[in-house]
């Protein structure tokens, strides 16, 4: 049997004025989710969802996804404001029916594991003790089933200077704790508004670039700036006993984008 999880990541939709790029760029990128066939057994966000964590921001990203017909799992992100992603999201399918932002969905043929990296105040993420003991315990559950363990923050550097200032404080601890588990399939992350990929904790780290602008390649140091270039997400896919990750364009695609209607 297939599985394909679809992973997005950083839309940063925001309200007002500027508003229509984001959200635009968003929407076509689901649109070309539901394209595929066979469509993905569900769909992440992993993080900076919106802008500023505005109540209004997070409207227009609920009116977005409103009617959406798959299984479809936000992250929060350090742009995110967690406290408002519960008021709008909490109790529905977009936090897996929890009321925290860090929950876990036992999908059928695979469990998918949220964790919350926001760090209040700061670009750089966290995960914490507490946390780190109830991602074990989730994964624990259901030691014989693939598992795909999605946070905001990359938990190892990425060679961006300025973005590996700012990434996940305590990686190695998340590594030690996925070590025990050696059905992780994918860490999925966000962030870093690039395609990255690299090995870690016996699993593979898979970054999903923005759904809205890319950061430049600042090797050197320096702002990366975020850049104008072709949109893309994540397409991971188990093919036979093995894991693949196809990276499946969306703004200079020629291929077809569907439509959905809100409820």
């Amino acid at each position: 049997m297939t599985l394909a999880i679809a992973h997005l990541s950083d839309p940063h939709i925001t309200a007002g004025a500027l508003a229509g790029g984001p959200a635009a760029s968003l929407s076509r990128a689901l649109g070309r989710v539901l394209a595929l066939d066979p469509q993905p057994d569900a769909v992440v966000i992993t993080g900076d969802l919106v802008d500023r964590g505005r109540i209004e921001e997070y409207a227009v990203l609920r009116e977005i996804l409103s009617g959406f017909p798959l299984p479809l799992h936000l992250v929060v992100g350090n742009h995110d404001d967690p406290e408002t992603v519960r008021a709008v999201f909490g109790g529905t399918t977009f936090l897996g029916g929890a009321q925290e932002t860090h929950y876990a969905v036992e999908h059928p043929e695979f469990t998918l594991v949220v964790a919350d990296s926001q760090v209040p105040g700061s670009p750089a993420g966290r995960l914490g003790p507490a946390q780190l003991g109830w991602l074990d315990a989730a994964l624990a559950r259901r030691p014989d089933v693939p598992a795909l363990v999605c946070l905001h923050h990359p938990p190892l550097p990425v060679g961006i200077p300025f973005l590996d200032a700012m990434g996940l404080a305590d990686g190695a601890e998340l590594a030690e704790t996925l070590r025990s588990h050696p059905r992780v399939a994918r860490v999925l992350a966000g962030h870093v508004h690039r395609t990255v990929t690299a090995s870690f904790a016996g699993t593979t780290l898979a970054i999903a670039p923005s759904a809205h602008l890319q950061s430049g390649l600042a090797m050197n140091g320096g702002l990366p700036n975020y850049l104008d270039e072709p949109t893309s997400f994540l397409l991971h896919l188990r093919a036979g006993a093995e894991w693949v990750t196809h990276v499946v364009a969306v703004s200079h695609a020629g291929a077809p984008v569907a439509a959905w209607s809100g409820p």
